[in-house]
């Protein structure tokens, strides 16, 4: 947790819980001038937002109720531009555009990016800009991938945090899980290779050991 979190996220109403539940002091040192801000993409985060292929994305209403969607596309479409900004190509989906048009009137939003296979999640806040340059749009675009994106969203990052992982369930993708099985299916391969040699090997002794009288 960091400073720039306890900002957004400890409203007066929400210290006032903390307060009644007895978790106030839990969170003194994190709002203190001195704390770390963490409102910049260091190392760590570089990395692993550029290995998702997928987040939720939250946005606002003009009449003030949230919306949580998914968005998704090839591991690796979320970019990093600089230390406090990222930006994906918003790939055409079902055309409601509610997102789109929630950013239009609020360019607050809020992301969770999963990492179920390590249970580890980093959520994001940030202001979303949406460009339909064709130039930005292109620059984002990966080949090989058949969405076809209508928009750029830009987003400047406004605070971050490393969530607990407590209750992430452990999940994997079809891919995810073939990493993981590839080397039990090559050392099976092996496994049959080398069976099939001692059975061809046992064979012909056999073949070998019988009496001449016997053989067809």
């Amino acid at each position: 947790m960091a400073r720039a979190f306890t900002e957004i996220a400890f409203t007066p109403s929400v210290l006032a819980e903390q307060h009644r539940q007895g978790t106030e002091d839990l969170y003194a040192k994190f709002r203190a001038p001195e704390a770390d801000r963490a409102d910049r993409i260091g190392p760590a985060e570089a990395v692993f937002i550029s290995k998702r292929d997928g987040f939720y994305q939250a946005t606002v209403s003009e009449t003030g109720w949230p919306y949580v969607q998914f968005r998704g596309g090839p591991r690796g479409f979320l970019k990093v531009l600089d230390e406090q900004t990222i930006a994906y190509a918003d790939f055409r989906g079902n055309r409601q555009y509610v997102s789109v048009g929630n950013l239009g009137e609020n360019d607050r939003v809020s992301l969770i990016l999963m990492d179920y296979p390590n249970r580890r999640r980093l959520k994001i806040w940030g202001r979303a800009k949406i460009s339909e340059d064709p130039e930005v749009i292109a620059k984002l675009r990966q080949d090989g991938y058949r969405g076809l994106p209508e928009r750029a969203v830009i987003i400047t990052i406004e605070a971050m945090d490393w969530n607990c992982p407590q209750h992430i369930p452990q999940r994997l993708t079809l891919d995810e899980l073939e990493e993981t099985i590839a080397p039990v299916r090559a050392e099976l391969e092996q496994l049959r290779a080398e069976n099939a040699k001692l059975k061809h090997k046992l064979d012909t002794r056999s073949d070998e050991l019988t009496p001449l009288e016997e053989r067809p």
